[in-house]
């Protein structure tokens, strides 16, 4: 039997009730089997930047891919049962992803469209993220309060690490030596030692967090806190907290730009009450500067390394919304499968699909042959 997708609901502590992730696409939305691209204005169709924006729709059970340059979709890949989250590898040359059905970490060749290996993971895989070197992937498991340690090259389970409740959220330092995970149920960050792979510490933060995001320099960690309507911050060295701001309702994931300027915090809500923003928060005063509307239940958040165009996903009405961070505006609307929710971006140049859409072969119970990669 299959178990019911991510987070789609997911009751956390005491009275409160936080939707964390895709969980209430529009049935009158495009779905995955439609990845039509809605039009940006004619002005604003293309942008400066090359690159790939990939995007998990967790009730689509399939991938959107999208080209930076033109905001148009290029295919889709279905077949991913109940896909959560996802990231490009530091190469660009594979995409990681979660299918939270079958308890799967599925690595992608991006160049082929084709699935390369998977490997299983605990009970409802929530986030994945690699290393800077591309060695280890990381994979949160809520159900099982979890990490699973991956190696890449061997594709098999190197570690399990108990952390706090519901972990959901994670990434990996600038620096390659920690891992900060977010858990959900709780009021604290985990704290992942990358060479022992082993957890050193907790720290208390607030009400729910949910994501994370380290700073370029890797001195801070930033973080939704889901049940205060609040961005944290921690420092890295003494792992204390050291300041919290306001911003939208039911904040989510959150993304520093690469030249460290700002924090960008989707706020998604819930369905019953849809937020539709994104703060910008600056890092220097710590306070937000602009809100951006975009559009129902922002939820995730990726920034070209520029730190020009963000990609928000909205999971209520099925589309990715596109922020040119200097005019403050969106300037593009994308539609993706049903529920769009993780989101990344390669840096290598989108690659034109065999078809629109893309069935991907996935063996049940982790085991398959896998093709030579491409080169």
């Amino acid at each position: 039997m299959k178990r019911p997708v991510i987070g789609r609901v997911i009751v956390l502590l005491l009275a409160a009730t936080i939707v964390l992730s895709a969980c209430s696409g529009n049935a009158n939305q495009p779905t995955a089997s439609q990845p039509t691209a809605i039009q940006p204005k004619a002005s604003q169709s293309e942008t400066d930047v090359v690159g790939t924006v990939w995007v998990a729709d967790e009730e689509g059970n399939s991938i959107t891919v999208i080209d930076a340059a033109t905001n148009q979709v290029l295919t889709t890949l279905t077949g991913i049962e109940g896909a959560h989250n996802l990231q490009v590898a530091p190469d660009g040359k594979t995409v990681w992803t979660v299918s939270g059905h079958d308890s799967l970490a599925i690595m992608i060749d991006a160049v082929t469209y084709e699935v390369h290996g998977v490997v299983p993971t605990g009970m409802m895989p929530a986030h994945i993220v690699l290393t800077p070197d591309g060695k280890k992937a990381y994979v949160t498991n809520g159900e099982d309060n979890t990490i699973t340690v991956i190696d890449v090259e061997a594709m098999a389970v190197t570690a399990t690490i108990p952390v706090g409740e519901y972990p959901h959220g994670l990434r990996v330092s600038p620096d390659g030596k920690w891992v900060y995970a977010a858990n959900a149920k709780s009021t604290t960050l985990s704290v992942i030692d990358t060479e022992q792979d082993i957890k050193v510490a907790d720290i208390e933060v607030g009400e729910h967090p949910v994501q994370v995001g380290f700073s370029p320099d890797g001195m801070f960690n930033y973080f939704s806190l889901n049940g205060e309507n609040a961005l944290g911050k921690v420092d890295v060295v003494t792992r204390e907290l050291v300041g919290k701001v306001a911003v939208g309702g039911g904040p989510i994931q959150v993304f520093v730009t690469s030249d460290n300027k700002y924090v960008l915090v989707a706020n998604q809500g819930t369905a019953d009450n849809p937020s539709t923003t994104v703060s910008i928060v600056d890092v220097t005063t710590f306070s937000v500067i602009a809100t951006i509307e975009t559009g129902k239940g922002a939820h995730g958040v990726v920034i070209d390394p520029s730190s020009r165009y963000a990609y928000i996903t909205n999971i209520y009405e099925n589309t990715v919304s596109v922020i040119d961070i200097e005019q403050k505006a969106v300037i593009a609307t994308i539609s993706s499968g049903a529920a769009p929710n993780g989101i990344s971006f390669s840096t290598l140049p989108a690659l034109a699909a065999p078809s629109p859409e893309i069935q991907l072969e996935i063996p049940e119970g982790g085991q398959m042959d896998m093709p030579g990669m491409t080169p």
